[in-house]
């Protein structure tokens, strides 16, 4: 699939998205600070979140506290919600930095608003995995779309992936699991290959909730295309997902070594011209292991194999020795050659 300019895919570097979410708490200086603190770390793609209140939940949400937070989550998304206006302004200073931007809308107004100032892709948040009517809206406007699937299993991920693949757009889910912070005893890296399995169609990744860069890149071993975590300028503010954010230095971190690490996975079993000096030296040269006089019949327990590989009969060669007949002597640890052999 292709998120603007950018091709994401398993023939492609990992997609390391990081998500700014509603970490900056309202402030459209910070959200613009932390923005600029990730191109400076070699981000590609920044992604918020649209939250229009009074379209996305009803007044029972005021009485409902999320476990990581003290207010209800009407009261969390309304402290920390961008106005229509400052979310416009922050997507052109992404832009402006060469960053792509992507914002998860949380109702169908939202998703009309992004689509209204030219995002390239959308992306669904796993709280809205099964909103069917939602991910139907967002589908019908033709953009690629990215669906994380915390809470979901693959059984009850069908049907959302069908209206994808009904609307004939690509896109990626990601195996997520939807805890701040994810402990390892309940994170699914298994995720990763089972939804590559389901659903082969789809480009795969993985969006972390995890504390620490350890799982997101363990991901990227089994075929994770797009890794999103929760990102903040610093780690040392209050808000309801910093504490499973990652700051600058992570984010470079994150970008570098999952690099590393696609390119190591995709490399085949050979020996590399590069190991050539080391294996000439490392490997082993089939020897005399005693005395031996011209015209002995070689046993096994006459030779040997030793190192260094520079002799002209290879330790793997120890095989095709035995029962040859010698045609001068040898004295122990003699490299043998084809020509001592009848």
């Amino acid at each position: 699939m292709k998120i603007a300019h950018r091709s994401v895919g398993p023939e492609h570097p990992p997609l390391v998205i990081a998500e700014i979410g509603i970490n900056h708490g309202g402030s459209l200086e910070m959200a613009k600070e932390m923005v600029r603190l990730a191109a400076g770390a070699g981000c590609e793609i920044i992604k918020h979140q649209t939250h229009f209140i009074e379209d996305e939940m009803t007044d029972e949400a005021k009485s409902i506290f999320p476990p990581n937070a003290d207010v209800s989550i009407w009261h969390v998304m309304e402290r920390c919600a961008l106005s229509a206006e400052a979310e416009i302004e922050l997507k052109a200073f992404t832009e402006s930095h060469g960053l792509i931007y992507l914002s998860t809308p949380f109702s169908r107004k939202a998703a009309d608003f992004l689509e209204e100032i030219g995002v390239c892709a959308f992306k669904i948040g796993s709280g809205e995995a099964d909103n069917l009517p939602l991910i139907r809206h967002i589908a019908r406007k033709g953009k690629p779309v990215i669906l994380s699937t915390g809470m979901q299993t693959i059984e009850t991920i069908r049907r959302s992936v069908a209206i994808l693949d009904d609307a004939g757009i690509d896109y990626a889910l990601l195996e997520c699991t939807n805890l701040y912070p994810s402990p390892p005893e309940i994170v699914s890296l298994r995720g990763v290959t089972d939804l590559k399995a389901a659903f082969p169609r789809a480009v795969v990744g993985f969006s972390d909730h995890s504390i620490g860069p350890e799982m997101a890149l363990a991901s990227v071993a089994l075929g994770a295309c797009i890794l999103e975590r929760h990102y903040t300028d610093s780690r040392y503010r209050k808000g309801p997902d910093i504490i499973n954010s990652m700051d600058p230095a992570e984010l470079r971190f994150l970008i570098d070594r999952s690099k590393e690490i696609w390119i190591a996975a995709n490399n085949p079993k050979q020996r590399t011209e590069a190991e050539e000096p080391v294996y000439r030296f490392a490997r082993a040269s089939v020897v005399a292991d005693r005395d031996l006089p011209a015209g002995h019949v070689i046993a096994e327990a006459d030779i040997w194999a030793r190192r260094p590989g520079s002799g002209e009969i290879a330790g793997y060669d120890f095989d095709k020795v035995v029962g040859r007949k010698l045609t001068r002597s040898v004295t122990r640890n003699t490299q043998l050659r084809w020509s001592d052999l009848a």
